[in-house]
């Protein structure tokens, strides 16, 4: 066994931040033209960069199937969240309850928190069973009464891998009438989604994961069917058909997605990640699958052999792009990470959960190098 992988060949933090071979050529080029624009002496600046933001939008609704005039930009999928819950009419929340599951992103938990009683609701959090590692759909579909308002699904777990049946839990939430929102953050780009099949009220997500895209360039989708009733409370000259209205008392929000916009748009992170965004656009992504689904297969043979319990579900049609291992109260998940990384080996660990994810830069070889370190550390 060589004593250090080489560069990227054991890179495991897909479900963190994305690479692909090329990317920091890709992203200076990309800010490169933007220093270009923004510091000539013209008058050029808005619309190169309000044309680069559009071109990022437009890119994201391909990849999610979303009509024009239905996504625009966040800075991550918490403010996401806020935007759209500061935007639903009463009648979808006060005196309702708000559905997550435990295993859900632990910030949208924390913002939905603090948001309870100034809206009125109630957060209601499906627990997980005990020893389990990921909230069941049954138990989910159990909570997820008429008095539910709004359910929040997450696609797929940054702790478990776990993929959710978004088509059984939607078609339940019909006959409940409750507002549904997905976050896809730990899946997209890796398996393909549509905002209409299932058919969603509204989608959150960054493009930092299988996107490869920079922090800050979150991106909401609302269905056009609910986009009238939403009445933001953050709202701004951005907001309006008109940015240029500027009347004191002539405000009137945009008859589509702009409304989801307020102050001059953060457009940076939208720039800085077109280009990772263009590299994915010509990808063909089933091979992209078709190679996680390969090193994840290895991976899961190793863990097997060294006796580490899965923390993921082993059917790969019921999990995202990750898999994850609880490790022994002996080894302390910092203490492995560090041992990974001195054999240039990139993962991490949430407490005791080990977490791997094989993208496109990893390699076979990496990922069996991974093995033979791990089962060094672990003895």
């Amino acid at each position: 066994m060589r004593d250090t992988a080489e560069p990227g060949e054991a890179y495991l933090l897909y479900h963190s931040i994305g690479q692909y071979s090329g990317k920091a050529t890709d992203l200076k080029r990309g800010m490169d033209a933007f220093c270009d624009s923004w510091a000539a002496c013209d008058d050029g600046q808005w619309g190169f960069v309000l044309g680069q933001r559009q071109r990022f939008i437009d890119l994201w609704r391909g990849i999610v199937n979303a009509p024009e005039d239905t996504m625009t930009t966040t800075e991550n999928v918490t403010s996401g969240l806020a935007s759209i819950i500061g935007a639903l009419p009463d009648k979808y929340l006060k005196g309702k309850q708000v559905l997550v599951a435990e295993d859900c992103f632990p910030s949208l938990h924390f913002l939905l928190t603090g948001l309870a009683p100034r809206l009125g609701f109630t957060l209601r959090t499906v627990p997980l069973r005990q020893g389990a590692t990921w909230v069941e759909d049954e138990d989910f579909i159990d909570a997820w009464t008429p008095e539910v308002g709004l359910a929040l699904l997450t696609w797929v777990s940054s702790t478990s891998s776990h993929r959710c049946d978004l088509e059984r839990l939607v078609a339940h939430g019909r006959e409940m009438g409750s507002v549904i929102g997905t976050d896809i953050t730990q899946a997209a780009g890796l398996l393909p989604y549509d905002v209409h099949a299932p058919e969603v009220d509204f989608t959150l997500s960054t493009s930092l994961k299988w996107m490869c895209g920079t922090p800050g360039a979150g991106v909401i989708y609302v269905s056009p069917r609910l986009i009238p009733e939403c009445h933001p409370d953050l709202r701004g000259w951005f907001s309006q058909d008109n940015p240029f209205s500027w009347g004191l008392d002539a405000f009137e929000f945009a008859t589509g997605i702009r409304r989801f916009d307020h102050g001059t748009p953060a457009s940076v992170p939208a720039v800085a990640s077109l280009p990772a965004l263009e590299w994915y656009n010509r990808q063909d992504h089933a091979a992209i699958l078709s190679h996680n689904r390969e090193l994840s297969a290895i991976l899961l043979d190793g863990f097997d052999d060294l006796n580490l319990r899965l923390a993921s579900p082993r059917d790969p049609d019921q999990r995202g792009g990750s898999l994850m291992v609880t490790l022994p109260d002996k080894l302390p998940g910092a203490d492995v990470v560090s041992g990974l990384r001195d054999a240039g080996i990139h993962a991490d660990s949430r407490s005791q959960t080990l977490r791997m994810s094989p993208g496109v830069v990893t390699t076979r070889a990496g990922v069996e190098q991974t093995l033979e370190t791990l089962a060094s550390i672990t003895g």
